[in-house]
């Protein structure tokens, strides 16, 4: 489908996908002033509890399900562990080196991912995707130099 004048009509899908790209981006170099003026834990915890009041906040006005099974809470909980190593360890190395090389080493958590889906969940395995992680990793090289 198509909007007027031959402008392509945006999917949810990309739109909020192009939301999260542009927050992270901006999170990441704010995430970097507050490493440098506060210490790096303490600026993740803030950042954190604010994340928090916006997701329950969320959670609230949009009418989700508040329906919890063990094995969702379990999962969502033990995604929330590895979230906040990441969000912390992110933070830390902000203070420690470049914002372009944390960053970009961050943002590559999709390989993780991908080769999980690959080797793990039974996710296909093509030419394309492999030569694609590879190129991603070619990139990460390129970016921190």
């Amino acid at each position: 489908m198509y909007a007027p004048m031959g402008v392509p009509e945006i999917g949810p899908a990309v739109a909020f996908g192009s939301l999260t790209m542009v927050s992270w981006g901006i999170w990441i170099v704010i995430g970097n002033a507050a490493s440098e003026s506060i210490d790096p834990t303490t600026a993740a915890a803030i950042s954190y509890l604010v994340a928090t009041f916006l997701a329950v906040g969320f959670v609230l006005v949009s009418g989700a399900s508040l329906a919890i099974t063990p094995r969702g809470g379990a999962l969502a909980g033990v995604a929330g562990l590895f979230a906040g190593i990441g969000f912390v360890s992110m933070y830390v190395g902000l203070s420690q080196g470049s914002t372009t090389v944390v960053s970009t080493l961050g943002a590559m958590y999709f390989v993780v991912a991908a080769f999980i889906g690959m080797v793990a969940l039974g996710d296909e395995i093509t030419t394309t995707r492999v030569a694609g992680l590879l190129l991603a990793g070619v990139a990460v090289v390129l970016v921190a130099q």
